[in-house]
């Protein structure tokens, strides 16, 4: 009977736990919060991580690794001491569309579209052949994940490389790839740790085949470099079975009568074995310079190959070592993850050519060593406190809300003189009266976290706001590529722009927040103020990362956007009003449709012209109507000669005068030139590319040109009638989303 009584007991027990369970909303809530997590994670991707780019040639090669994103520059100088990068030396590429080149000229792109899937180059040593240089790097092949030797060419002193393949590939990682000429034979000493040995290779057809020549050092050296000094042929690495505070921070010397050795250590080894930040470990070549011998060295304070450090040796023999620190003479990057070695760059080759100038070519990258796991861990984690808080706050309401009865816990039984001694009943009492308490206490959470209480609707509000902001910054690292808004490359190339803004004294706030934003492009070198009225800035006045040239009018006219400049240094000019804000990545995508069509103005906000008479339409309409017919040129690339030209042309000039009489419509006489242009003719003339998003920032404040936008349009369709009476009529439109690539959708 009581067995039976306990049994019915315990039945409306468990059917009160699924009534409870029912009724719970904590289900409801943890799919409402998963739900909207996920929505405002997708919107998140949409806005901020989608407009990033991704990496070229992502398929094959150019992945995230955590050794980094390694590239590879090109400098000249009139000595080792003043190196300018390729791009101050306007070097043009004479089959692309780089005016000037810039730098990285060599990339994981150039072997994996040459057919050699790479994640990054480094390590660059140069082989001069005359006019001819050879370029031996490190390759880190997606096949195998080791490094290989690569090779490549340059007929034009190293504005251009053709990716010749792999010059040596052995079972191990292979690196740092020091060649050399000695008694007519071409030698490379490439490190390979992995063997535990130093080995020499001899080209038996230069520059790819080679044979093994010799070991010279049954050691695990990385990073040697030889150099002939006095009377000796001196060998510098590092040991890297060193450990702890020496990993990095060690160097040893070796002299020999020859190359070939044998070699013997020097007195003072190792030289030294403790700081990091010392540039301890080799960073390049050692080279002579108005008889001085000096050192390349990386310093690995905070990440492994954060800087090159140089040395000046002042003494060398047998028996003594002494270098002290000088400047290497490189501008630091500014850019930081927007520059191609803005977080670190670790090796130098710097060698004389025939005409006594000076050449070098270095490494770099734009991410810290590790990045990718880093942000592979944070993402991860996100995720997993986003599930965290939703599990939790869940199963804590599931808990509150189900009612669990003492007898769930323990049966009664029935009472006579033999229970009470029984320890099994002593033990279910102190349970039920325990579980009497716990109820009483979830009884009154419970009516504390009442669902109609505002304590409670701001405590799951928080909660879901974290949970919220744990999904984008999961989405951010996982997705959002290392941070970068980084340049586009054309026919393998970079190339750099000059971006123009026309501003005067009131719009002084809104010009230091645009260009802080824009310097840090990586095309970017150059903004120049178009000055119309009021008191100049010094150019001192702007946080910028490249030089600010401020031109001063005498005259305030909207003609002056388009003034011919003669100290413009690129054939790429971006007009960009100083109240338009978007993303670099957004305006790199533009820079690379204009490099494939100089000859075209490539903007991002689309006009469309129509009707009878003619009348000027936005976005909208020209949405509606499927196609476009012209660029609003406040954001627009061209052609800085040719444009300019054209515009300041004698053909143009009844044009102008009406532009500065309305003090508008200078957007519109431009269009019109290119469209009457014989290079244009019968052609396109415009191209449209859709940024992720852009915000005008005039209109947060009271100094916008046109703020009401209706007058502003109807003024442009009189000038419509009078440039169509003078030019003629603008093309037919042209569709949108006729790219492959969907940037103009």
């Amino acid at each position: 009977m009581a067995g039976r009584r306990a049994m019915r007991t315990g039945g409306t027990g468990m059917r009160g736990l699924a009534a409870a369970a029912r009724s719970s909303p904590a289900l409801p809530f943890l799919l409402a919060a998963a739900s909207a997590a996920a929505l405002v994670g997708g919107a998140y991707f949409w806005v901020v991580v989608a407009s990033f780019r991704l990496p070229d040639s992502q398929a094959l090669g150019c992945r995230p690794d955590g050794e980094g994103s390694w590239a590879i520059g090109v400098f000249y100088g009139s000595s080792p001491f003043h190196l300018r990068p390729i791009e101050l030396e306007g070097r043009s590429s004479a089959n692309g569309s780089a005016w000037p080149v810039a730098n990285p000229v060599l990339t994981c792109a150039s072997a994996t579209d040459a057919g050699y899937p790479s994640n990054f180059v480094a390590d660059p040593f140069l082989y001069l052949q005359g006019d001819t240089l050879f370029l031996f790097f490190e390759t880190k092949t997606t096949t195998s994940m080791h490094g290989d030797i690569g090779v490549a060419r340059s007929f034009d002193q190293g504005a251009t490389w053709e990716f010749l393949g792999i010059a040596l590939d052995e079972a191990w990682h292979l690196s740092y790839p020091f060649v050399f000429k000695y008694e007519n034979e071409i030698y490379m000493m490439p490190e390979g740790n992995k063997k535990k040995e130093l080995r020499l290779y001899r080209a038996t057809k230069f520059p790819l085949e080679w044979t093994l020549e010799k070991v010279l050092i049954n050691k695990p050296l990385i990073d040697a470099s030889l150099v002939q000094y006095e009377d000796n042929w001196w060998l510098f690495a590092s040991d890297f079975t060193r450990y702890g505070t020496e990993k990095n921070a060690e160097l040893e010397i070796w002299y020999s009568s020859s190359p070939l050795g044998p070699w013997k250590e020097h007195r003072q080894n190792p030289i030294y074995k403790a700081d990091k930040s010392l540039g301890a470990r080799n960073g390049g070549r050692l080279f002579m310079f108005e008889g001085s011998l000096y050192r390349p060295g990386q310093d690995c304070s905070g990440t492994y190959g954060r800087k090159v450090k140089l040395y000046k040796v002042e003494k060398l023999s047998k028996e003594e070592y002494k270098e002290v620190p000088v400047e290497l003479g490189i501008e630091e990057p500014k850019k930081g993850r927007n520059a191609w070695n803005g977080m670190r760059y670790h090796h130098l080759d710097a060698q004389q050519l025939d005409s006594g100038r000076w050449i070098a070519v270095m490494d770099g990258d734009r991410v810290p060593s590790g990045d990718s796991t880093r942000r592979s861990i944070s993402g991860y984690l996100g995720f997993l406190l986003a599930i965290v808080l939703v599990t939790f706050v869940g199963f804590v309401k599931g808990a509150i809300n189900c009612y669990i009865p003492p007898s769930f816990w323990a049966a009664p039984a029935r009472r006579n003189e033999l229970s009470r001694i029984v320890p099994v009943y002593r033990f279910n009492q102190k349970v039920r009266r325990y579980s009497t308490s716990l109820g009483r206490y979830i009884t009154a959470t419970k009516a504390r976290l009442n669902e109609k209480t505002w304590s409670n609707k701001l405590f799951f509000c928080v909660i879901a706001l974290l949970g919220t902001m744990n999904v984008c910054i999961a989405v951010h690292f996982l997705l959002g590529g290392n941070g970068t808004e980084e340049a586009y490359t054309h026919q393998g190339q970079r190339s750099q722009f000059t971006l123009v803004t026309m501003t005067y004294e009131a719009r002084l706030w809104n010009l230091k927040m645009f260009v802080e934003h824009y310097s840090r492009c990586e095309s970017v070198r150059e903004i120049v103020v178009v000055w119309n009225k009021g008191n100049p800035p010094g150019s001192d006045a702007f946080d910028s990362t490249v030089p600010v040239r401020i031109r001063v009018e005498e005259l305030n006219s909207l003609n002056n956007r388009f003034r011919v400049d003669p100290l413009i240094k690129t054939r790429a000019v971006l007009e960009l009003d100083d109240d338009i804000m978007m993303t670099c990545s957004d305006v790199e995508k533009g820079f690379k449709v204009w490099r494939e069509h100089p000859e075209r103005m490539v903007g991002f906000y689309p006009r469309m012209i129509d009707g009878d008479p003619p009348q000027y339409r936005n976005e909208r309409y020209a949405r509606g109507k499927k196609g476009y017919n012209l660029i609003l040129t406040g954001a627009a690339f061209m052609d800085s000669e040719f444009a300019f030209k054209r515009y300041w042309s004698e053909e143009a000039k009844e044009g102008r005068d009406y532009v500065h009489k309305n003090f508008n419509c200078e957007d519109l006489l431009m269009n019109f030139m290119y469209a009457n242009a014989s290079s244009g003719a019968g052609g396109r003339t415009v191209e449209y590319v859709h940024p992720a998003w852009a915000i005008d920032t005039s209109k947060l404040s009271s100094v916008a040109i046109s703020r009401d936008t209706q007058k502003h349009y109807d003024v442009r369709t009189k000038c419509l009638a009078k440039f169509s009476s003078i030019y003629g009529p603008l093309p037919q439109k042209w569709e949108f989303g006729r790219r492959q690539d969907g940037w103009d959708k």
